[in-house]
């Protein structure tokens, strides 16, 4: 829940010690729109009952643990299919996360809109052909695909407010 969070942020011994060692901390609030695949052997999102038709704004996560075996291949190919995000139309901010180094990746992005999004995720040639390869090389032993709409913003990222518009 925000409230779970709020106190989480503000409270949480670990947080705190990240608030001692930083410059700059940006904190985002989400409401889930969709989510498919698992995490950890779970769904962890519930879709949001009250999101806003208003706002286009979307966040995605995207969550995969490699097969062992197909460690090589699905690096060797990351990084090509990650070459259009330097210059995708509409992608407001991006972060690959690494939650067991090489074996659990993850990423999160925010895009100005849906469309946005599709167009690089469908429409991108390097991107498309990776969607095609998980497919037929099926590297992915687990996946989890999910959509956001963000509606707070608290903080800062390179010295500014990201998302001014959801800023508190």
């Amino acid at each position: 829940s925000e409230e779970a969070a709020t106190v989480f942020f503000n409270h949480n011994e670990l947080i705190n010690q990240y608030k001692q060692h930083t410059h700059e901390i940006w904190t985002i609030y989400l409401k889930n729109k969709t989510a498919v695949g698992l995490w950890s052997g779970r769904q962890p999102f519930k879709k949001s009952v009250s999101l806003n038709k208003q706002n286009l704004l979307t966040a995605v996560i995207t969550r995969a643990t490699i097969k062992l075996s197909k460690l090589g291949t699905f690096w060797r190919y990351a990084s090509i299919a990650q070459q259009p995000l330097k210059e995708a139309p509409g992608l407001i901010y991006t972060k690959g996360i690494g939650e067991v180094p090489l074996l659990q990746m993850c990423t999160f992005s925010i895009w100005k809109n849906a469309e946005a999004l599709k167009q690089f995720a469908y429409h991108s040639e390097e991107h498309r052909k990776a969607i095609e390869k998980t497919r037929s090389l099926q590297w992915y032993k687990e996946e989890l695909f999910a959509r956001f709409e963000p509606y707070q913003s608290v903080g800062i990222w390179n010295g500014i407010h990201q998302l001014p518009q959801l800023k508190i």
